[in-house]
């Protein structure tokens, strides 16, 4: 069957098999070329396969963008301490849905990427490490792991190559917090899921206190497609600086919503418009945020722009997840923004003041400014509290607050100043 709103202007290379059933199984992964790029990096040696990664471009899919083969190069070769590889799936950014997707339907497809990943940073146990509520995904993946041990692609000697690889699914509690890498590796341990303070870096104490190389799905999902084909051929997609695909997970106030597939050097207004259809007949587009709840809000005058992460960076925002959320005129930018604080001041770990304190500052103002009761000085407020949030904590969970509200402040201060002065809301009824 055809994954629901596949559009032709798509390059689907994660997302090729999405939707077809016959594709879960090893058999069927197998049949659509599965395990293909595992043969090919067990016969090269594991700094081959990370040059390969490393001349590709990856960049890391789960926010930071940092270049995945040069994470890979920091993991010591020979310290005589065991390695790991920790797969983040964690996906718990408001806004994004392409990780359960690429488990849901492609379970080989990471496997493969973390044996390939593993095997280049010289790991011997790899680990899933994923959001607890995925519970149909969590009995899809477990699946896949077994029949990857039955067939000789986990566990002693793979495919008689000498190396060896254990593979845990480990599945989390359901705290936003664990999605940061030093958070998750924490909660691993069995330890409250709070991020550590950097250096020591994952690739210097990781996991146990061993080197540990953390990445996203999307990430892994990509390596097998580079080793197979090589590194000019993932580079025919997007820039120079941003190469290959990436998966955008398109929700709000669209016709077609879901998750599309684009070259890094995509226009924005088109995947918004053209792809997901744009907003519903009779409003207009207010909003967009690109990449994830914490990244700033753009206007709809701002999205003329390709969907890079320099392309979006050079338009105001963000690439992040690529969890693109989509406001038209009926939205209350007071309301939208005030549910985002809420949720970071729920899930905050409250280990940093900053954004213990600061986040529910922000919550508690916002409130009083959407039930019609804000003061004037409630906005130089809100910027002064962001602005002793933003890159003041051990992670990024306070900036992903603070963000936000300083951006739709600064972008859509008329309809903050309606909600003060006039105890009323701009959105179009």
């Amino acid at each position: 069957m055809a994954y629901p709103h596949a559009h032709p202007r798509e390059a689907r290379v994660l997302s090729k098999h999405f939707g077809e059933k016959d594709a879960i199984p090893i058999d069927g992964w197998i049949e659509r070329g599965g395990y293909k790029a595992l043969d090919k990096a067990l016969a090269a040696s594991p700094d081959d396969i990370t040059q390969i990664v490393k001349d590709s471009g990856l960049r890391g899919r789960g926010g930071a963008g940092f270049p995945t083969g040069l994470k890979w190069s920091f993991m010591p070769k020979d310290g005589g301490k065991p390695n790991y590889l920790a797969c983040n799936a964690d996906e718990s950014e408001p806004g994004t849905f392409k990780d359960r997707e690429i488990m849901r339907w492609t379970p080989h497809q990471l496997i493969e990427g973390c044996i390939i990943s593993s095997y280049a940073i010289r790991a011997k146990h790899a680990y899933i490490y994923i959001r607890g509520e995925f519970v149909d995904v969590v009995r899809i993946l477990n699946q896949a792991v077994v029949e990857a041990y039955e067939r000789g692609y986990l566990g002693k000697n793979i495919k008689g190559s000498g190396y060896d690889l254990d593979l845990t699914v480990h599945l989390g509690a359901g705290a936003y917090i664990a999605g940061e890498e030093t958070g998750l590796l924490n909660s691993l341990e069995g330890r409250r899921a709070e991020p550590r303070i950097k250096p020591p870096f994952p690739a210097q104490r990781g996991a146990f206190g061993m080197p540990t190389t953390v990445n996203n799905v999307e990430t892994l999902a990509a390596v097998p497609h580079i080793v197979l084909n090589g590194a000019d051929w993932y580079r025919q997609w997007g820039t120079s600086k941003s190469p290959g695909t990436k998966l955008f997970s398109c929700c709000g106030h669209l016709q077609r919503p879901g998750n599309y597939e684009v070259p890094l050097d995509f226009n924005l207004r088109d995947l918004v418009f053209d792809l997901c259809g744009g907003p519903p007949k009779g409003r207009q587009l207010l909003a967009l945020i690109p990449g994830g709840s914490s990244v700033p809000i753009m206007t709809a005058d701002e999205i003329d722009c390709d969907v890079s992460y320099e392309g979006i960076e050079a338009a105001g925002s963000m690439l992040g997840s690529g969890g693109l959320i989509a406001m038209d005129d009926s939205t209350c930018m007071v309301r939208a923004v005030r549910r985002m604080v809420e949720f970071y001041a729920h899930e905050s770990c409250g280990q940093c003041t900053n954004c213990r304190e600061g986040t529910s500052w922000l919550a508690k103002i916002l409130r009083r400014i959407e039930r019609g009761q804000g003061r004037e000085e409630d906005l130089p407020l809100l910027l002064d509290i962001g602005a002793n949030m933003a890159g003041k904590t051990i992670c990024p969970l306070s900036d992903s607050a603070a963000v936000p509200v300083v951006s739709a402040i600064q972008k859509f201060g008329r309809e903050f100043e309606a909600h003060i002065q006039d105890g009323r809301c701009t959105a179009v009824n």
